[in-house]
């Protein structure tokens, strides 16, 4: 299982939200250079971003930051928050980036990701499916739709999508421990190669989603707070 170390860009700064909330922020640092070249040095296998104001407006608003980063880190980033066409994923491509990560398009655009697909490869471009009780949110996850995660996850294979990034809102910045149930389901129903995001808090955690059958962990704010460290997350995952 791969360990991904998780960034999320808020006003230049890096920040964690509570279950998505936008009014349950804490800022953890004003530098996210230096803290993506201290995941990478302690042993992070890939980078994971979000613009939280692209993903809520439309348009990402963090690109500095994360040119800055994909500039100096050797290890691959990937990056998610406000793509919403082929030019914004072009950009970030050229800006680095080595996969995107497409949540709301997915629902309201699914051309989009099928666009995206062709023309930049399946292994580069990733689906979020963010639930709350089932249903997939949108709009930097201030928007719910009808859809649920499973069928979502259905319609985006059959558009060519490999890769999902699979987080239960409610366990999102919990450290509670991420919705093992609802992943293991996705990847045995979807047949696709499912990312972990939400809820992890201690290496235990990690253990057991290896059971699910998740490609890999993305862990955010359990490393800010010291929960656990990029070290024991990558010792868990090697069982």
């Amino acid at each position: 299982m791969e360990i991904i170390p998780a960034i999320d860009l808020r006003g230049g700064n890096c920040v964690r939200l509570y279950q998505g909330d936008y009014d349950q922020e804490t800022v953890f640092s004003d530098d996210p250079l230096g803290v993506a070249e201290r995941w990478q040095a302690e042993g992070g296998q890939r980078l994971h971003i979000v613009d939280l104001d692209g993903a809520h407006t439309g348009n990402p608003a963090n690109l500095a930051a994360i040119t800055a980063i994909t500039g100096r880190l050797t290890i691959p980033v990937q990056v998610g928050g406000g793509i919403r066409s082929v030019e914004t994923a072009a950009g970030l491509f050229d800006a680095g980036a080595a996969r995107v990560v497409v949540g709301t398009a997915a629902v309201a655009d699914p051309q989009l990701v099928e666009d995206l697909c062709r023309r930049f490869g399946s292994e580069r471009v990733v689906v979020a499916l963010d639930a709350r009780n089932g249903l997939v949110a949108i709009r930097g996850w201030t928007e719910m739709s009808e859809i649920g995660a499973t069928e979502l996850a259905g319609r985006m294979r059959d558009l060519g999508v490999e890769r999902l990034l699979y987080t239960d809102i409610s366990r999102d910045g919990t450290l509670e421990e991420p919705n093992y149930e609802a992943t293991a389901a996705l990847v045995r129903d979807s047949g696709m190669r499912v990312l972990s995001a939400g809820g992890v808090g201690a290496a235990a955690h990690v253990v057991r989603l290896i059971d699910t059958g998740a490609e890999a962990a993305i862990i955010g704010r359990a490393l800010y707070t010291g929960d656990i460290t990029v070290a024991a997350a990558l010792a868990a995952a090697r069982g």
